[in-house]
């Protein structure tokens, strides 16, 4: 059979796969700010850039997912996708006017910004029927993202920034070698029919909306931080080898988070929320943190609270995501999913934190994420109340298989079996 037959092959190109395409994402993520910088953009102009990435996603991480969805084959797609994030990268490194990497950025965004949520979906395809876990490969991202921030922050320290497009273009090409290598993952004959009508059942789910509105609030001081962390350890003092440590201290520890989580965490419904609730708080504590420190050894110190925040926060509603969507809408369910860290916050995040930053300084923008984190985790803990005290019932409208509870019946959604 075609389970167990994934089953016994090692999947070593799956797992490298994911470590070089977090580590390429790393390169852009936490050095690109300083390239804005070195090429004369200010704060507000480099946050409205870094806004338009969380923008095409709006629309991209639905097309890709939904095409996604509809090809059947999600190694092509993703294939197709880094090809295309390669192409614009040299484009955007490449033009030297302020419209050019405008619309650059844009090309950029359309192929790289869902392929988080692609992958993520490509190792839960792999997995599932087989007694292998999400955060055993999932590991592997964190370790590309830790080494190669580590080793990245010693390079451009040493050669400059104009070296970061040679390293985010070598990492991809690796990326793109490991994707060809992946075995081939055929779709199974249970696999239902992809509509429009099903996809919108998903996004009706008032639970899920409600997950997606508060990870948006959370999401926003974390996407702030990703945006503009580089240039603020730069304010304090800080060189690029720090930035490259910080960095590797925000990862190196997720390693240990999601061995954990696949270990200990219970796959029910009320405690994943119950855990955002406590996630959202510890991340007031880290803006909180940030926002207090005075010399940039401490931000490298304060980063390792990422691997609970982001590592738990990311792990959970991935598991989440799943609970709350059909095996044959996974891909476009992970993409709205995604829409929570890379989508309507990120456009927040690059407009209000690069007002905030370049009028009232990186404290009062960290003060900001410790209000928007607060309200995340009130928000957890009401629904997770709502979850214990009534039980989860998909909305009205959605496509119900056989086992599983339709709207009305009063049990909770964690006590039936599992979807296939």
């Amino acid at each position: 059979m075609q389970k167990r037959e994934i089953q016994e092959t090692p999947l070593y190109s799956l797992k490298l796969y994911n470590f070089f395409l977090y580590g390429a994402m790393v390169i852009f993520s936490s050095f690109f700010p300083l390239y804005l910088q070195d090429i004369g953009m200010d704060k507000l102009e480099i946050g409205s850039l870094m806004a338009i990435g969380p923008f095409v996603s709006v629309f991209a991480n639905p097309f890709w997912g939904y095409t996604s969805d509809r090809s059947r084959n999600l190694r092509r797609i993703l294939l197709f996708m880094i090809i295309g994030t390669l192409l614009l990268l040299q484009a955007l490194f490449h033009v030297h006017t302020y419209v050019m990497i405008y619309v650059s950025m844009i090309g950029f965004y359309f192929f790289q910004s869902p392929l988080f949520a692609q992958s993520n979906t490509l190792i839960l395809s792999y997995i599932e029927g087989t007694d292998r876990k999400f955060g055993s490969f999932r590991i592997w991202g964190s370790f590309g993202w830790a080494v190669t921030a580590a080793v990245a922050g010693i390079v451009v320290d040493h050669t400059g920034v104009s070296s970061i497009s040679t390293i985010f273009t070598i990492l991809l090409l690796a990326a793109l070698i490991c994707t060809l290598a992946i075995p081939p993952l055929k779709s199974t004959v249970e696999t239902a029919t992809i509509h429009l009508r099903g996809f919108g059942s998903i996004i009706l789910n008032g639970y899920f909306i409600s997950f997606i509105l508060l990870g948006i609030l959370v999401s926003i001081p974390n996407s702030i931080n990703g945006a503009f962390m580089s240039l603020y350890i730069t304010e304090l003092g800080g060189s690029k080898l720090m930035l490259g440590f910080a960095v590797f201290m925000s990862s190196v520890f997720e390693i240990i988070v999601f061995l954990l989580f696949d270990r200990f965490l219970r796959k029910k419904m009320t405690v994943m929320v119950g855990c955002l609730a406590l996630v959202s708080l510890l991340f007031a504590l880290r803006w909180e943190l940030m926002a207090l420190a005075t010399d940039p050894i401490q931000i490298v110190f304060i980063q390792a609270l990422h691997c609970v925040t982001f590592g738990g926060y990311f792990y959970v509603g991935t598991q989440l995501t799943v609970l709350f969507t059909p095996a044959a809408y996974r891909s476009s369910g992970q993409a709205v999913y995604t829409l929570t860290w890379s989508g309507i916050s990120g456009i927040v995040a690059g407009f209000a934190g690069g007002w905030l930053f370049q009028n009232f300084g990186g404290e009062m923008m960290y003060h900001a994420g410790v209000f928007f984190a607060l309200l995340g985790s009130a928000g957890f803990a009401i629904m997770w109340y709502m979850l214990y005290k009534n039980g989860y019932q998909p909305g009205h409208g959605g496509e119900h298989k056989p086992g599983e509870h339709k709207p009305g019946e009063h049990k909770p959604i964690e006590e039936a079996p599992q979807r296939q």
